[in-house]
């Protein structure tokens, strides 16, 4: 190809070819750097981004997860509250109930501590009605105090991002419920009370029980939640290693490509000047 050409200008064809280059080139840099990522979509890797897709959605999978577990233990630590306040009025009970058992205590003693009985019988009800969370109750509803009874709830909260469950259960429909204290007329009745099958010491392990039980759930409750953030934290890192954009680098790069385009655009410009030259011969 002859370069003293006015046909054919074989510089100005390579310092566009160059320039075109630099722009495209440009055009990237300056993607990554307002957007910050190496991989903003398909187009710059789809490999990459269809696996950073897959952990978005785990992550949002792992997060809503802990949402659902965080109003799990809001549930259970009503529950657990309410059940040691029920548990530190068992024992108050237990007392007046062995003063009760004692055949001298008689006339207007004996009907002060059966007052107080009765006031603790409804005050346990009150902390078992009232350990709800959200309308969601684990230990029912008694019928003390003219409320309606009903069972505690069971639910499965959803601890992970491909959807298993936790079950808690609750519990039966008045299980630590107190008898009346009409019951309670006589030493005797109230020392069978104490240790009768349907008495005080079945509702004590009844409560135990359950304090048992929902202390081991919030245990794993708050030990998902703390994995659950770890994980977050990891696949959050681990995105971010493959697809976000090295912007101290990109930015030196951004530098570099403008004053390329600058001295492109400057090398075109002399060759498109060329021709012109050629004609000058000629005059």
């Amino acid at each position: 190809m002859a370069f003293n050409s006015i046909n054919t200008n074989a510089g100005a064809v390579v310092a566009l070819q160059s320039l075109n280059r630099t722009n495209a080139q440009l055009d990237v840099a300056q993607k990554r750097v307002s957007t910050g990522y190496r991989v903003a979509d398909a187009r710059d890797d789809g490999g990459a981004f269809a696996v950073a897709q897959k952990v978005r959605g785990d992550i949002a999978g792992v997060t809503s997860a802990n949402e659902q577990l965080g109003a799990a233990r809001g549930l259970l630590d009503v529950t657990l509250s309410g059940l040691n306040r029920v548990s530190d009025t068992m024992a108050t009970v237990r007392g007046l109930l062995v003063k009760l058992a004692d055949a001298n205590t008689t006339g207007a003693i004996r009907d002060s501590y059966v007052a107080q009985y009765d006031l603790l019988r409804t005050q346990i009800a009150s902390f078992i009605n009232d350990s709800t969370y959200n309308g969601v109750t684990l230990v029912g509803k008694s019928s003390i105090g003219g409320g309606t009874a009903a069972a505690g709830t069971s639910i499965a909260v959803i601890r992970n991002e491909v959807g298993d469950a936790l079950t808690i259960t609750g519990q039966a429909q008045d299980i630590f419920d107190l008898a009346a204290s009409s019951t309670l007329g006589t030493s005797t009745l109230a020392a069978t009370y104490l240790t009768s099958a349907t008495g005080l010491s079945q509702i004590e392990g009844r409560v135990n029980a359950a304090l048992n039980t929902y202390g081991n759930a919030s245990r794993s409750v708050v030990n998902q939640i703390g994995f659950n953030s770890d994980k977050i934290d990891a696949l959050e890192s681990g995105l971010g290693a493959l697809i976000d954009a090295d912007l101290a680098k990109e930015s030196a790069r951004l530098q570099s490509l403008q004053i390329r385009q600058q001295l492109g655009a400057t090398a075109l410009s002399a060759a498109n000047s060329g021709p012109q030259f050629l004609l000058s011969l000629f005059r």
